[in-house]
């Protein structure tokens, strides 16, 4: 599977700080600062999207952003609306919140604001997800497993994604809520996908290229399977303690960077 990237993506582990510096969302409005364009929020996988909605609007306008707006998707037949899907193609970068990733994909897959999301992304519009937003950003989407636990066989729910960022498996809050062991199955079951997981208050700033760099205050977990040489995945006896021999990780902090085509750290 060939991993890449069309166009900008900001990914985020949640929780990033709203109070004090808020660094990553300034880093975000900076991106639309510099476009001299709109920001737009979409709480599709927020539980309480209204709530969740107004709390980003104003962050962002107090850190400077004057064109804001807010989708709220809330029905599939939301999805199908022209003046949703005109709020996509106006804007210069959207911002999916957190809340639930399997809302995203089964209010947006197969609906015109999905496919208008694509064409604004290869016409070069930033992406940004936090938390469930985040996992949403990819082909192979974490849906549910078990956190804080020994990794074990057939315990990790995957969905498809967005397919924004191909050729990945993206988990968050992650040093956080333990999730080593769900990842490592995640590539265990794809061992030809590379598992991305990002701490809170952490992001990583993909190009086009397919490099990114790390921001935050955090840790950037990188799990690449292609080394595998045996593991023990497979139906047979479900609830067994995963194996795997020869697995390689790396952990990048703020600042490091990392080539997700050729799955090597950038050393400057």
């Amino acid at each position: 599977m060939e991993e890449k990237t069309k166009g900008g993506l900001i990914i985020i582990g949640g929780a990033e700080d709203k109070k004090e510096s808020k660094d990553i969302l300034k880093e975000v409005a900076s991106r639309v600062v510099d476009r001299n364009g709109s920001l737009l929020i979409a709480t599709v996988a927020a539980l309480a999207p209204e709530e969740v909605g107004k709390q980003y609007l104003s962050i962002f306008k107090e850190i400077g952003i004057e064109k804001l707006s807010l989708l709220n998707i809330n029905c599939r037949e939301d999805a199908r609306l022209d003046k949703n899907i005109d709020l996509i193609k106006e804007a210069s970068l959207v911002f999916f919140t957190g809340g639930d990733q399997l809302r995203v994909t089964s209010l947006l897959g197969g609906t015109p604001l999905y496919k208008a999301i694509i064409q604004s992304y290869e016409r070069d519009c930033i992406y940004v997800g936090t938390s469930a937003g985040a996992s949403a950003m990819s082909d192979i989407m974490v849906v549910q497993g078990p956190d804080d636990e020994a990794p074990r066989k057939c315990t990790l729910k995957l969905a498809p994604g967005l397919g924004l960022i191909r050729g990945v498996i993206i988990d968050q809050h992650f040093a956080q809520r333990g999730r080593i062991g769900r990842l490592l199955t995640g590539i265990a079951e794809n061992p030809e996908a590379l598992g991305i997981g990002v701490d809170e208050d952490t992001a990583i700033i993909v190009d086009k290229d397919s490099n990114f760099q790390v921001i935050g205050s955090g840790a950037v977990y990188i799990i690449d399977g292609s080394t595998i040489t045996q593991s023990n995945v497979s139906e047979q006896e479900p609830e067994e303690v995963l194996s795997i021999f020869n697995v390689k990780v790396h952990v990048l902090k703020k600042g490091n960077r990392f080539n997700i085509k050729e799955r090597i750290p950038i050393i400057k």
